[in-house]
């Protein structure tokens, strides 16, 4: 391995290649980008704005379900791999940290450097996305790798931020300060930062001095959904849902801060035959959360399934043979989405809602209260609990469906003009002009 050789060649085959033509290659880097998770979903639409500005995508990543050939799969860019959760666990909730955690880290950091300087010299690379990995430590040698990598390169860059580790508690009592403040994010002239809401906007100005674009997250907004098709019209049968029941749609992971337990007592206070169903496993978080909500649902009466196991990125069959949705199969057919979260970076599952005209009941949390509600959305709003109030709310819209469609038109249409991707593509040409100083 020799680093310093890398670096010298880099740059003497790509110094006069960056700026002396219009950029065609986009490296996207992530720890992920697979599955149906936001990074990944906020990926594909940024590749969408690049290959039609006339780009060529390519991905590295520790799990990528993109183009193999596209693709660059490095197993220790995965936060899921068992030497980065080493690293993790003796790294958080502590004071100080050993030696041997300090040398893996810079063995990792090395390692990782290595493959970014092929990836880039492999598919041409001009400008890097960074996706997330320069904002949550989740892996530190990546996150220190690609910060070294901009330094040494001077490559043009877009860092992606989604959510900062100061957002979660977890993440404050540690022992790698120094390398948070050097990589997550890096302070570099070579970088453009962009942020999903306002509330990030502001905490990375004062406690970096880093001067951000806000670009919240979108949905195709001026291409409507397509109508159900032979596929999809058998979901509500798939998923035990008789005629005269309702379809209630939590479309998240089981964890804690999403308070599925509020959607629950909604359900409760109704008195109507419904199903409340579960989307989204519970993912790296453990299943405590979901025994909660399981036991609160059976003593609350709530007829409450999980169907993750036939919900995918992608339509297929389990091995038992049943057919696996994709959520846009779900959405549909449901009758009212419960989007009780107590915090969420920006909140795709209420444009989603929105995409696919549907009531939404949300609770009030900073982001929602900060950046969407002051656009005029109408929704059924509670303010971390359940009331009357609320609940004849959610009734009145569920048995009105002229005032229904007047509500969820209403969404589309703010939506259509704050969250599209027209919106997406004006703020990213933007962007990238000052990235690649070229003239678009």
């Amino acid at each position: 391995m020799n680093i310093v050789n890398d670096e010298i060649k880099f740059e003497e085959e790509n110094s006069c290649r960056l700026f002396a033509n219009r950029p065609r290659h986009v490296g996207f880097i992530s720890t992920r980008l697979a599955g149906t998770d936001g990074v990944s979903l906020e990926t594909s639409k940024w590749a969408h704005f690049f290959e039609k500005e006339g780009f060529t995508c390519f991905y590295f990543a520790g799990e990528c379900d993109c183009a193999p050939e596209r693709s660059y799969i490095v197993d220790e860019a995965h936060f899921k791999h068992p030497d980065i959760r080493e690293i993790h666990q003796n790294c958080f909730r502590l004071e100080k940290r050993s030696d041997n955690i300090s040398r893996k880290i810079h063995e990792l950091r090395l390692r990782l450097k290595k493959h970014l300087y092929n990836f880039i010299r492999q598919f041409k690379i001009d400008v890097l996305v960074a996706e997330n990995c320069l904002t949550i430590p989740l892996n530190i040698p990546l996150g220190i790798a690609i910060a070294e990598l901009i330094s040494e390169t001077a490559i043009p860059t877009i860092a992606h931020h989604h959510d900062f580790f100061w957002e979660r508690q977890a993440f404050m009592r540690n022992a790698v300060w120094e390398y948070l403040n050097m990589a997550f994010p890096p302070h570099l002239p070579q970088i453009q930062h962009v942020v999903i809401n306002s509330s990030a906007n502001n905490q990375l100005s004062l406690r970096t001095g880093i001067s951000p674009t806000i670009i919240p997250n979108v949905m195709d907004f001026d291409n409507p959904p397509e109508p159900i098709d032979d596929y999809a019209c058998d979901v509500r049968k798939a998923l035990g849902v008789e005629d005269d029941q309702l379809l209630i749609l939590q479309p998240t992971r089981v964890v804690k801060r999403k308070r599925i337990e509020l959607a629950i007592e909604l359900i409760n206070r109704l008195g109507k035959k419904a199903k409340l169903v579960i989307s989204h496993a519970s993912g790296d978080e453990g299943y405590g959360y979901e025994c909660r909500v399981r036991e609160y649902a059976d003593m609350l009466g709530v007829d409450t399934i999980f169907v993750s196991d036939i919900i995918n990125e992608k339509r297929g069959f389990t091995e038992s043979g049943k057919k696996i949705y994709t959520l846009n199969d779900i959405y549909p057919h449901a009758d009212l989405v419960t989007y009780p979260s107590d915090f969420e970076g920006f909140g795709n599952a209420f444009l989603e809602a929105i995409y696919f005209r549907k009531p939404i009941m949300v609770n009030a949390y900073s982001i929602y209260s900060m950046d969407i509600r002051p656009k005029g959305f109408s929704v059924i709003e509670i303010n971390g609990y359940i009331t009357d109030e609320s609940t004849k709310h959610v009734k009145k819209v569920l048995e009105d469906e002229k005032l229904r469609k007047k509500m969820v038109d209403h969404n589309y249409k703010i939506a259509k003009t704050c969250y599209s991707y027209s919106v997406l593509h004006k703020k990213l040409k933007n962007l990238l002009t000052e990235c690649i100083q070229c003239d678009y």
